[in-house]
């Protein structure tokens, strides 16, 4: 049996079909995944994202120790601000992605995925250890449960919930205050592509909380929503999937992460990035649409004459918004324009692909 989040008993209360994600019994769906997709994209759902791992950093050296860590350069990070970020080894490959918020002057919260949270935090103090850094790091992932409300309605609901001047919370900003009367770290962001909140709390007030926002969502139709359209919402929007999509053995010059790579600073794994930047990249990650099935993560990529295989689907779906298979894969760098042509092996049948440009669904 995995591990449980506060809300396990709410989820079997409401049919939750049960899975284990990351090393969590956590709800793959509740009615049909279209109908929580739609829900998200249309009006508002609520997602139990409690299985994540959240690490604190406070210190006079908190910024210099992060500045070794992740690869994004977050000097001059406005109070309130989140950044997305990856953290590598030596060699430049992906030991997760991760976002980190400023909450004070020397102090961050830091979010990061929960299937390689204990490797994360050991990476943390492995690092505070080589630059003796004057920080006081804690793992707070069992002291944290966390709400995520996504959607257009996202906004009006929430607002139900706390006195915080919502409105002035601009995207990818948080703020720490009372939501539902609870201590909380509430920012505007989320892993859907609409607008929305993600709520960070007391695991042990989480049913207060959860009774708060489901009361709230009434007026709303507010939906439950699973694992299962939490990963089809997110790859519309080309938002990468730890074990995916990313791992030890990419770089996040590969794929959509480059952009996050500061080579003006120091990091883990800088002199390895430098070195692939100069010697080329042996793959990189593509958009593609396919016709004739749905090709899923670990299916086989080919040339155009069937003979000789080229990568790898990392992620694969039908989308229900755009009502096309789309998926991300790993390919030579010489397909990486859009429009190029490959076929895809599912099953015992080569179908016909072409890659196209990322992300897939953005909100008007």
């Amino acid at each position: 049996m995995g591990l449980k989040t506060p809300f396990f008993e709410q989820h079997k209360a409401l049919n939750g079909v049960m899975v284990e994600f990351g090393g969590w019994e956590l709800p793959v769906y509740y009615s049909t995944l279209m109908d929580e997709h739609n829900a998200v994209r249309n009006n508002v759902g609520l997602f139990d994202v409690s299985h994540m791992g959240e690490f604190m950093m406070e210190g006079p050296d908190a910024e210099a120790l992060i500045q070794r860590i992740v690869t994004r350069d977050i000097a001059g990070q406005k109070l309130g601000q989140m950044k997305i970020t990856v953290m590598c080894n030596e060699q430049g490959g992906i030991i997760d992605d991760l976002t980190v918020y400023r909450l004070g002057e020397q102090k961050y919260f830091f979010v990061v995925n929960a299937g390689t949270m204990p490797k994360d935090f050991a990476w943390f103090e492995k690092q505070k250890k080589e630059m003796n850094a004057k920080v006081k790091l804690e793992n707070i992932s069992m002291q944290t449960a966390k709400l995520d409300v996504q959607g257009p309605n996202a906004n009006a609901l929430t607002k139900k919930l706390t006195d915080i001047d919502l409105d002035a919370i601009k995207f990818y900003h948080g703020t720490e205050g009372k939501v539902a009367g609870l201590d909380s770290i509430i920012s505007r962001s989320g892993y859907t592509g609409e607008d929305g909140f993600e709520v960070y709390f007391p695991w042990n007030r989480a049913q207060e909380m959860w009774n708060a926002a489901w009361q709230a969502g009434k007026e709303f139709s507010l939906k439950p929503c699973g694992l299962g359209c939490r990963d089809t919402l997110r790859l519309e929007c080309a938002f990468m999937l730890y074990g995916n999509d990313i791992d030890e053995a990419h770089t996040p010059l590969q794929n959509v992460y480059s952009k996050f790579v500061s080579f003006n600073k120091g990091f883990v794994g800088k002199e390895a990035l430098l070195a692939q930047k100069e010697n080329g990249l042996a793959e990189v990650l593509v958009g593609f649409e396919v016709s004739g099935g749905i090709a899923r993560h670990g299916y086989e990529v080919y040339g155009k004459d069937e003979k000789e295989k080229i990568g790898v689907v990392t992620s694969g779906t039908l989308s229900p918004t755009l009502k096309k298979n789309i998926g991300l894969a790993y390919v030579p760098e010489e397909f990486a324009a859009e429009g190029s042509e490959f076929k895809i092996k599912v099953r015992d049948r080569f179908l016909p692909a072409k890659t196209v440009k990322i992300p897939f669904y953005k909100k008007s």
